[in-house]
């Protein structure tokens, strides 16, 4: 195998590839990149069993052939090299290295074969659809703050992408909660979608899904089946297995009778509570909010560390209220807002509160109060 490839497209391929590459693992063979060449093009491929991301890239190539390399070495060499170089690739067969050149650097590094590498078997996939990079940037984005880090509660780690109904019709929805918030996102149904089974996308895999969406005038083409799902533009495929679980019912968490409407400036709202969560101590970060007509005033007491108030104009008309929050749900929810205002809707102090971007139900947020 012999190629030539320009650095920056090189290293696009690569960085995708080494990042789906678990760093500690037990199979050496799941350090290693694939690195296939024939016709005009190279075929970078990474997996750790669960994700498999295929990343094409066009190249000079003198002879076909396929190898094996290590992922994050390969990455951190062609990220070392002058922008804008020419770097050749070469395998040698018979002493088991890959020689890697650019300008007066030149690299050997150690391959293991290509028959070891494990490709992730094609499945069925009983829907096929595609939708807008931005329709998916926005539903996994504005989601995925509140996927569970708690490993016990496997079926919490991931955004649960679904079809559902809304106002009467049906949308593309995902859903991600963790028991303390909770993230419903709608969008569009996408012609094609509407037989899609409900899937819970793993965290690892959003995450990775998130570099292939940047693109907004990008069609995003979705498989989805029972066991896998897999997003792929015309250069990139990534394949992921699901979680194999149920996700609650997270209708019954969504406050519908929740009456006491407070509106305010989601910037403002946000940079108040980070003030005054810095006296907060690290363990509650509790912060209590007191509404009163048009006033909200933002309170912290901590007493190891001291205390912080701070008031802000608001829109609210009901009764005087009392309610607290972790700090940190409060600034990621708010974070979430791209319109001016936020609207809070209460019903007590021990109740889910509700939020949304002024008059939008397309994104509703739910977040638990806690004691202060």
């Amino acid at each position: 195998m012999k190629f030539s490839i320009e650095r920056g497209t090189l290293l696009k391929a690569v960085a995708q590839a080494q990042s789906v590459v678990e760093r500690r693992n037990t199979i050496p063979i799941l350090a290693n990149v694939l690195i296939e060449a024939e016709g005009e093009r190279v075929q970078f491929r990474a997996t750790d069993l669960d994700i498999e991301i295929v990343d094409m890239a066009t190249a000079q190539v003198e002879r076909a052939g396929a190898t094996t390399v290590s992922a994050v070495m390969l990455h951190e060499i062609v990220r070392k090299l002058p922008d804008g170089a020419l770097v050749t690739l070469s395998e040698d067969a018979a002493s088991g290295r890959l020689a890697v050149q650019a300008g007066r650097s030149n690299f050997n590094l150690a391959t293991l074969p290509k028959e070891d590498f494990p490709v992730m078997a094609s499945a069925e996939y009983a829907s096929n659809f595609s939708a807008p990079a931005a329709t998916l940037r926005r539903l996994f984005d504005k989601s995925k703050f509140a996927i569970s880090t708690e490993e016990t509660r496997y079926y919490l780690n991931g955004v649960y992408m679904h079809v559902s109904e809304a106002d009467g019709g049906k949308v593309l929805r995902c859903v991600a909660t963790d028991g303390h918030r909770l993230a419903r996102i709608d969008a569009d149904l996408p012609e094609g979608a509407a037989d899609m089974p409900g899937v819970i996308v793993p965290r690892k895999t959003v995450g990775e899904l998130r570099k292939l969406l940047d693109d907004d005038d990008m069609k995003i083409a979705v498989s989805v089946s029972e066991t896998k799902v897999r997003f792929a533009t015309p250069d990139i495929t990534l394949t992921s297995k699901v979680i194999d679980g149920t996700f609650p019912d997270y209708t019954r968490v969504i406050p519908q009778g929740n009456t006491r409407r407070l509106e305010v400036d989601a910037a403002e709202f946000a940079q108040a509570v980070d003030r005054v969560a810095t006296v907060s101590s690290e363990r509650s970060r509790a912060v209590k909010l007191s509404l009163d007509e048009d006033r909200l005033i933002l309170s912290v007491n901590a007493p190891d560390s001291g205390a912080a108030e701070e008031e802000l104009a608001v829109a609210y008309g009901d009764e005087r209220l009392e309610i607290g929050f972790n700090a940190k749900y409060l600034l990621e929810i708010a974070s979430q807002v791209d319109r001016e205002n936020a609207v809070f809707l209460f019903n007590s102090s021990g109740d889910p509160t509700l939020m949304r971007e002024g008059n939008d139900t397309t994104a509703v947020y739910v977040v638990m109060p806690m004691r202060v």
